[in-house]
């Protein structure tokens, strides 16, 4: 891990390179929106069923049950709202996860939280019969909040403390562990778990308005308490001791970091199924441009995650017609290339 050159808070002492990153900030922020709005309305305009941009535009704004109206609102317009949502929580749950293991190489999917999710929802359709996004959403919470409590005290046993190294070790580890189980079981049972194996292919082609609505509140909650701990986090950042001799409460920020993930990526996975790599990626590509700041780098993974979530969803129903890759798949294939590129950057890659 690169050695943190972080200002105490309230500190107006910048390096160069960290007050070239600070005025880039707003613009960034603004520019982030714009493009935002630009892979909305992609999302919104292309899709297997060709359709110009006026009818498109006549789609969206009469909603009279015409062809064009029914495809824009019943088709494209639920995959594009369930896109922003799940890019905005999966893109903070990455920034948060990787400031509170103070682990560049953190994400959700990579610490077995995705993966503890979908065994939760695996166990719950088999047990309990679920078969629809409102059931799982609770099992996907247990399940994330369980995998990320057992990756830690695996990582941490017998060193007090876990390196990144033992982190994602554990979470690799525990992921494939629990992938393994919930594809055992979905084996054994092909009936019972088809629904399931529909949902875990990582897709927002499947999630409806009422599933994206039903689940908001959770991870409104979650951007907003990652919002909070983000100032707590820099002080974090510095290591416990200092953390502490600034005034920061470690134990606090440790659970309400913890309960935030939870919230952020059990609901994400919940309405996907699971969508690796955004976590990872989106943060390093923000914390390139803001610097190590955790306040800015939430807003902007707020911003930026469903860009490439839109972006990657857009393009698999472009390059595949008349059907379409599956989002979990292009966010990989997009995002791998630019994450190599970002590591050869150990400068800003680190935390």
């Amino acid at each position: 891990m690169t050695t943190v050159h972080e200002p105490a808070p309230g500190s107006s002492v910048l390096r160069p390179d960290e007050d070239r990153a600070a005025a880039r900030r707003v613009p960034g922020l603004v520019l982030s929106l714009f493009v935002l709005v630009v892979t909305a309305s992609a999302s919104l305009a292309v899709g297997a069923n060709e359709l110009s941009a006026g009818q498109v535009w006549t789609g969206f704004w009469q909603r009279d049950g015409s062809q064009e109206s029914v495809i824009v609102w019943d088709l494209r317009v639920p995959r594009t709202v369930a896109g922003v949502v799940v890019g905005a929580a999966l893109g903070v749950a990455g920034a948060s996860i990787q400031a509170l293991t103070r682990n560049p190489l953190a994400d959700s999917g990579i610490l077995g939280v995705n993966a503890g999710a979908g065994f939760a929802v695996t166990l719950g359709a088999g047990f309990f019969g679920l078969s629809g996004i409102t059931g799982y959403v609770w099992f996907a919470f247990v399940g994330a909040a369980a995998a990320t409590v057992l990756v830690y005290l695996i990582g941490a046993a017998g060193r007090g403390t876990a390196s990144p190294v033992t982190l994602v070790l554990a979470g690799v580890a525990l992921g494939a562990v629990l992938n393994g189980f919930s594809t055992f079981l979905t084996l054994i049972d092909p009936e019972t778990f088809r629904s399931v194996r529909a949902w875990g292919l990582g897709s927002i082609a499947r999630t409806s308005l009422d599933d994206t609505v039903a689940v908001a509140p959770f991870l409104a909650v979650g951007l907003l308490i990652a919002l909070v701990v983000s100032g707590s986090l820099n002080s974090m950042a510095l290591g416990d001791d200092l953390a502490v001799s600034l005034g920061a409460k470690v134990l606090r920020t440790r659970v309400l970091g913890v309960l935030a993930v939870t919230l952020l990526a059990g609901g994400a996975t919940a309405l996907t199924g699971g969508i690796a790599f955004v976590g990872l990626m989106v943060p390093h590509v923000v914390r390139w441009f803001v610097g190590p700041d955790q306040r800015w780098i939430t807003v902007h993974c707020a911003l930026a995650g469903p860009v490439l979530v839109l972006a990657a969803d857009t393009l698999g129903r472009v390059i595949a017609r008349p059907g379409e890759i599956e989002v979990a798949v292009l966010t990989a294939v997009i995002g791998a290339p630019v994450l190599l590129a970002l590591v050869r950057r150990r400068k800003v890659s680190g935390l």
